[in-house]
C-alpha cells in the first residue's frame, strides 16, 4: 500500500474527528507514532464505503426498474439484485469496523487491513482483504511458535463505531517499533468477559489459531470438530459455513448450496444474526425437526424401546419393501375395447409396464412413467394409424382399465405409508421380517398419526422415496398449458404466413416446427416450488452432533451425496452415551476417510465454574475431552435453596448487564433479559448469569450427569446452584 493519503473529506463513515476513542486508561495507545497510518486508512475507508453505498442503491434500484423479462432473462436479473442487496447491506450494517485489524509481514514495511470483506478504492487501491482469503490467514493462524512470515499483528475492539481498545502481538524483534506496549491480552480477555445478548456475539476479530486452522481445513472429506464446552465449537460451525461458500470451488459464485444444522430452534435464532454478519446470507439453517412437515408438532419419544428401535438405519431401510408392495402388477392379463379395436393385455405386459420406470424414480412419479408404458403397449396392438393422443384420452375413462392400475400402482402419501406401519402388524412384519413379535407389538399404537421425534427419519424417507404425490396432477396439467400454448401460437404463426405477400417470404422461416416451439416460453409456466431442505447441499454443517441418531444422520446423508460434512460436537456431551470414538461412529452410518481435530482451550467458562464441572461429567464419563479454561472472575459457584430463585435473578438483573438463564424450573417466566430453559434446549448456547435449579432432579446415569454438565458450563460469568434445601 502507498504512503500518507491527502485529507479527505468527512462522510458517514469517516468520522470528523479521530476513528480512536480510547479512554483515559489506554491513552497512550493514541500516540500518533501508533495509531497515524490507521487513521489515514480509516479515512479512506469512510469516503470508499460512502461512494460504494451510493454506487449499490442506485445500481439496485436501476435494476429494479427495469423490465423483468422472461426464462433466464428474469432469473439473471433477480440473482444481481440479491447479490447487490447483499453487499450493501452488509456495508450498511457496519462502518469502519468493517476493518477487524492490521498485519506486518517480513517483507513489506506497510500494514496489510484485515476486514470482513475485501474492499478497493475507485482506483483500485486494496484497503481490505477478506478475511477468508489465503492472504488473511497468517492473522488468524499465527502464532510465536510458527509467526506465518509476520512481524506483528494488531486487533482492533469496536465500540459504536469507534476503536475504544487494540491490542497487539509482536512476532520478531522488529515488531516492538511498530507496538503498542504489550497488553497483548487487554481486548481479547475483556471480550472474553463482555455481556451476551439474545445472539451469537461477534468473534471474528478474536478468532484464534486452533479454531482458524479448523474453518480454513480442505472441505473434500469429513471433518469431525471436538471439543468441550466453550471451546469456540458454535463459532467454527458457523465462521466455517462462511468461508467455505467464499473459497470453496464448488461453491463458490452460488454454485452450491450449503446448509447448518442445528440442535433447536433457539440455537438457529441465536446464530442467525452471525452469518450476515459475516458477509454470507446463502446459508440455510435449520434443525432436524425442520425437514419435514410433521416436525413442528412431533413429540419426543416416552418409550426409550421404541425410540431405539425407530434410531436404527434398519428401520428407515423398511421403507423401501413398504413402498415396493405397492408397486405389484396383476397377475392376471385382461381385454380391452378401445375405438379401434380391442387389445389384450397380458400378465407379462403389465410386468413390463411396470418395470419402464427408471431406476431412482420416486413411486408417485415412477406411476405415470409406467402409465405411459403401458400405453404404448396397447398402441402396439392396434393399427398404425391410431391416433395417439385420442387413445390416450380413451384410456383413462375405461373404469376397469384404470381401476386396475390405481390398485397396483396407487398414488402413495409418506404420511399414509408410515402409519400403515404402526397399525397393521403384517404390513409391518412383512417390511422388517427381522423384528421380534414383540416389538412389532412395541411399535403399533392407537393413533398411528401421533407423530414423535422418532418418526420423522421414516416419514423423510418415505417423503423422499414416493415423491409428490400431486406431482402426476401437476405434470400433466403443465403439459396441457403448453399444449395449448403451441397450439396458439402455431394459428399465430399460420395467419402471419398466410398474409406475409413480401417477396423474401420472411414469415414463411416461422413454420418450421422447431421455430413455432421456440416461440412457447415454457419457463414462464407455472411450476412448483422446490423444497429448499430437500437438497442436495454441497456441504453441511451439523452442531452438537454428538445427539443424531443412526436414522437422523440417514436424513442428513441423503440431503449431502457428496459426503462433504463437517460434523461438530463433543462425546461427553451425548445424553445417551456415545462409548465408540467418531470414526468407529461415523463409519456406522456410511461416512469414512474422516478427518478429526480437537478443541482444548475453554474460552468461555471461568475457571471456577470448571472447578465444580468437570467432577460432575468425569463420574459418568472419565474420558470426557474437558478443556482448560484460559479465564477467571474471581466468582466462586454460590450454592443456595430453591426458595430464593426470584430474588437472585432479581438482584443480578439490577446489578448488571446481560443475560440470564433459568435451568431446571419450566415455570419461570421468561423477560427480555431473562430465559427459562432445559439443559437440551440451551445446548450451544450461552449467559452471563445461569441459574441451575434442583439438577440433581435432572436424572441419574450419563443422561443426567450430561444434562448437569451442560447447563453448568452454559455461563460465562456466574454460576448459581439452588436445591430444594440448603
Amino acid at each position: 500500500m502507498p504512503g500518507p493519503r491527502p485529507a479527505l473529506p468527512t462522510s458517514a463513515f469517516a468520522l470528523p474527528t479521530s476513528a480512536f476513542a480510547l479512554p483515559a486508561a489506554r491513552a497512550a495507545k493514541a500516540d500518533p507514532a501508533l495509531v497515524a497510518r490507521d487513521e489515514q486508512l480509516f479515512a479512506a475507508l469512510g469516503a470508499t464505503l460512502d461512494a460504494q453505498v451510493a454506487d449499490l442503491r442506485e445500481r439496485v434500484e436501476r435494476l429494479r426498474r427495469a423490465p423483468g423479462g422472461h426464462g433466464q432473462a428474469a432469473l439473471d436479473r433477480d440473482q444481481d439484485i440479491h447479490r447487490l442487496s447483499g453487499r450493501l447491506r452488509l456495508l450498511e450494517r457496519f462502518g469502519l469496523d468493517l476493518c477487524l485489524g492490521r498485519m506486518v509481514l517480513e517483507d513489506s514495511p506497510e500494514p496489510v487491513y484485515v476486514g470482513r470483506l475485501g474492499l478497493t478504492t475507485s482506483t483500485g487501491e486494496r484497503l481490505l482483504v477478506d478475511w477468508r482469503s489465503p492472504a488473511a490467514e497468517p492473522y488468524f493462524a499465527a502464532t510465536l511458535a510458527h509467526p506465518m512470515g509476520l512481524v506483528s499483528r494488531r486487533r482492533y475492539r469496536w465500540t459504536e463505531g469507534r476503536v475504544t481498545d487494540y491490542w497487539d502481538e509482536v512476532f520478531t524483534p522488529e515488531g516492538y517499533d511498530q507496538a503498542a506496549a504489550l497488553d497483548d491480552q487487554s481486548a481479547f480477555i475483556a471480550s472474553l468477559g463482555a455481556s451476551r445478548s439474545a445472539h451469537m456475539r461477534d468473534v471474528l476479530g478474536t478468532l484464534q489459531a486452533d479454531q482458524d486452522a479448523i474453518i480454513r481445513a480442505a472441505s473434500r472429506t469429513p471433518l469431525v470438530v471436538d471439543g468441550g464446552p466453550g471451546t469456540g465449537k458454535t463459532v467454527v460451525a458457523v465462521h466455517r459455513a462462511a468461508y467455505l461458500l467464499h473459497s470453496d470451488p464448488r461453491l463458490r459464485d452460488r454454485h452450491g448450496r450449503v446448509l447448518l444444522v442445528g440442535p433447536h430452534r433457539q440455537y438457529l435464532s441465536y446464530v442467525a444474526d452471525a452469518l450476515p454478519g459475516l458477509g454470507e446470507e446463502g446459508v440455510l439453517t435449520c434443525t432436524v425437526r425442520d425437514m419435514v412437515p410433521e416436525g413442528a408438532t412431533a413429540t419426543p419419544e416416552t418409550d426409550p424401546r421404541v425410540a431405539r428401535l425407530k434410531a436404527s438405519v434398519g428401520m428407515v431401510r423398511a421403507i423401501e419393501p413398504a413402498v415396493r408392495f405397492s408397486e405389484r402388477p396383476p397377475t392376471q392379463g385382461m381385454r380391452l375395447m378401445t375405438p379401434w379395436g380391442e387389445v389384450s393385455l397380458s400378465a407379462d405386459d403389465w410386468a413390463d409396464a411396470f418395470d419402464a420406470p427408471d431406476p431412482g424414480t420416486p413411486h408417485n412419479e415412477a406411476r405415470d412413467q409406467a402409465w405411459e408404458a403401458l400405453v404404448e403397449i396397447i398402441t402396439d396392438g392396434l393399427p398404425d394409424d391410431v391416433p395417439v393422443d385420442q387413445l390416450r384420452r380413451a384410456l383413462t375413462r375405461d373404469a376397469e382399465l384404470t381401476s386396475t392400475f390405481t390398485r397396483c400402482w396407487p398414488i402413495i402419501e409418506a404420511a399414509d405409508l408410515v402409519a400403515d406401519l404402526w397399525s397393521v402388524p403384517a404390513y409391518l412384519r412383512l417390511c422388517a421380517p427381522w423384528l421380534t413379535p414383540d416389538e412389532v407389538r412395541l411399535l403399533q399404537r392407537d393413533d398411528p398419526r401421533a407423530w414423535t421425534e422418532a418418526d420423522l427419519p421414516l416419514l423423510d424417507a418415505a417423503r423422499r422415496r414416493l415423491g409428490d404425490p400431486a406431482e402426476s396432477r401437476r405434470r400433466r396439467r403443465r403439459g396441457a398449458q403448453v399444449a395449448a400454448e403451441r397450439e396458439y401460437m402455431s394459428h399465430v404463426v399460420d395467419n402471419l404466413v398466410a398474409g406475409d405477400d413480401s417477396t423474401l417470404g420472411v414469415m414463411h422461416m416461422l413454420g418450421g416446427e422447431d421455430m413455432r416451439s421456440a416461440l412457447v416460453d415454457e419457463a414462464g409456466l407455472p411450476s412448483a416450488d422446490p423444497d429448499l431442505l430437500a437438497g442436495p447441499f454441497a456441504h453441511v454443517v451439523v452442531d452438537e452432533a454428538q445427539e443424531l441418531t443412526d436414522a437422523q444422520w440417514q436424513m442428513l446423508l441423503t440431503r449431502c451425496p457428496s459426503r462433504s460434512v463437517t460434523i461438530v460436537g463433543d462425546r461427553a456431551q451425548a445424553r445417551h452415551g456415545f462409548p465408540e470414538s467418531w470414526t468407529e461412529r461415523l463409519e456406522r452410518v456410511g461416512l469414512r476417510g474422516v478427518d478429526v481435530s480437537s478443541l482444548r482451550i475453554n474460552y468461555r467458562t471461568p475457571v471456577e465454574v470448571m472447578t465444580e464441572a468437570e467432577p460432575v461429567i468425569r463420574a459418568a464419563v472419565p474420558d470426557a475431552n474437558v478443556p482448560t479454561s484460559v479465564r477467571s472472575t474471581g466468582l466462586p459457584v454460590v450454592h443456595g435453596a430453591r426458595a430464593d430463585l426470584a430474588s437472585v435473578v432479581e438482584d443480578w438483573l439490577a446489578t448488571h448487564e446481560g443475560v440470564a438463564c433459568v435451568i431446571g424450573d419450566p415455570t419461570f417466566p421468561a423477560g427480555p433479559r431473562v430465559r427459562s430453559l432445559t439443559p437440551q434446549t440451551a445446548k450451544g448456547l450461552e449467559f452471563d448469569l445461569v441459574v441451575l435449579v434442583e439438577p440433581d432432579q435432572f436424572g441419574d446415569g450419563i443422561e443426567g450427569a450430561v444434562d448437569r454438565y451442560v447447563a453448568m458450563t452454559r455461563t460465562t460469568q456466574q454460576l448459581v446452584v439452588l436445591t430444594a434445601r440448603r
